[in-house]
């Protein structure tokens, strides 16, 4: 895989960390953005440890309780990146990913690995769980 952060994706990047990203401009597409970006600089449990890092200096920032934090869903969707990262190969930036194959802009794609009870569980959201339905793919 060589996939690269735009000039554009490390701007964002930078803003974000500094907290100059508003919570109405962090919808899912940036979710997923920032993981791009810490994934083309990451392995994997790396890029998984510095969104969870920077995810709950976000809720701080902005006053919201670190409660509002979810432990599967990060790491899930770390994991679903990946995977299409891989699949994608080379890109030069998030949009040129997402362009290959948008899919992970679709919300409710996790619904298709964990059932809705497990994956709103108030233990989903403190600890890692794992997949009950199927599970995230892995490239191989």
């Amino acid at each position: 895989m060589s996939a690269k952060p735009s000039r554009e994706d490390a701007a964002f990047r930078a803003r974000f960390e500094a907290g100059e990203v508003p919570p109405s401009e962090f919808r899912h597409r940036e979710h997923l953005r920032l993981a791009y970006i810490y994934l083309c600089e990451n392995p994997t449990e790396t890029a998984n440890e510095t969104m969870k890092h920077s995810l709950k200096k976000f809720l701080k920032k902005n006053g919201v309780p670190e409660s509002k934090y979810h432990e599967t869903l990060t790491y899930s969707w770390i994991q679903a990146v990946r995977y299409f990262m891989m699949k994608a190969g080379s890109t030069n930036s998030f949009d040129e990913f997402i362009e290959v194959d948008d899919r992970l802009l679709e919300t409710d794609i996790m619904l298709t690995h964990y059932g809705r009870d497990t994956l709103f569980s108030e233990r989903a959201r403190t600890e890692l769980v794992k997949p009950d339905i199927e599970p995230i793919p892995q490239y191989i």
